[in-house]
């Protein structure tokens, strides 16, 4: 099993954009807190989120010479598990990869939502997430003019995927998201 440490150093060597680095920290703190709440390998879990984009900066195109296929190319060589491929391979759509495993379907639905809470906490007086609700958050999301790159139909169907409402499920992300603020940037001023 590769460490995270390991998994960290794969991350840096192909992601160089800070923006980029903390949106794949704040997934892995999202998988990280659903994995204990479930039961589930936090480890594994973790590294699913850190490196579901690792290749992404090199490679943006949705083709098979882009992410997220060269990537899984790269983990496959490296000897990352295959489940923890097959759940970044389904968090792209157009891979035609079904997201079968509860990690998986959480990585799916949380991917745009940790943007979009990252979003509504830097517009904050206080730029903390430790301030936030997900009634804030909601209200966000509803503002078309807010964070427009972020998709709101994707996050509405990933969390139904997933299968818990939409509040509970920016509660959960948020949670997590709050255990890594320094590292993400959303400790405040």
């Amino acid at each position: 099993m590769k460490t995270r440490a390991e998994a960290y150093a794969l991350l840096t060597r192909h992601t160089k954009t800070e923006s980029l680095l903390r949106h794949n920290l704040a997934v892995e703190a999202a998988l990280r807190w659903y994995a204990r709440s479930l039961g589930e390998d936090e480890e594994l879990w973790g590294m699913t989120g850190l490196l579901h984009d690792f290749d992404y900066e090199e490679n943006p195109e949705p083709s098979e010479c882009g992410h997220p296929f060269v990537g899984s190319r790269i983990l496959r060589r490296e000897g990352y598990p295959e489940s923890l491929i097959e759940a970044i391979l389904g968090h792209a759509e157009y891979s035609g990869v079904e997201r079968k495993s509860p990690r998986a379907k959480v990585l799916f639905a949380a991917d745009e939502l940790t943007g979009l809470i990252a979003a509504a906490v830097l517009v904050r007086p206080d730029r903390s997430i430790h301030s936030i609700t997900p009634k804030s958050v909601v209200k966000k999301m509803k503002d078309k003019s807010f964070a427009r790159a972020i998709d709101r139909d994707h996050i509405r169907g990933a969390t139904a995927e997933l299968g818990i409402e939409l509040d509970r499920h920016i509660e959960n992300v948020i949670t997590g998201m709050r255990e890594a603020a320094r590292e993400l940037g959303l400790a405040g001023e």
